[in-house]
């Protein structure tokens, strides 16, 4: 997996986040009150254009809680 620079890298993990935690039926709320981070960081995360940085612990923690391989955050998809 490459990308071009940064905004390309926290837009895929931003938007894969968003679609695993749609595909769960959890609200951003539940989500980020599940891994215990803010509703205004998870929000952030997901937002497009957003170059919010984030821990490869926040990454695992929001991974695990949508039982999902951390590495699917970093495939990049069509929208």
């Amino acid at each position: 997996m490459n990308f071009e620079n940064e905004s390309d890298l926290y837009y895929t993990i931003g938007h894969n986040i968003k679609l695993f935690r749609e595909s769960a039926s959890l609200t951003q709320a539940q989500l980020a009150d599940n891994v215990k981070i803010s509703l205004s960081y998870l929000s952030k995360i997901e937002a497009a254009g957003c170059e919010k940085s984030l821990s490869i612990s926040v990454l695992n923690q929001i991974a695990n809680e949508l039982n999902v391989d951390i590495t699917e955050f970093f495939v990049r998809r069509k929208e």
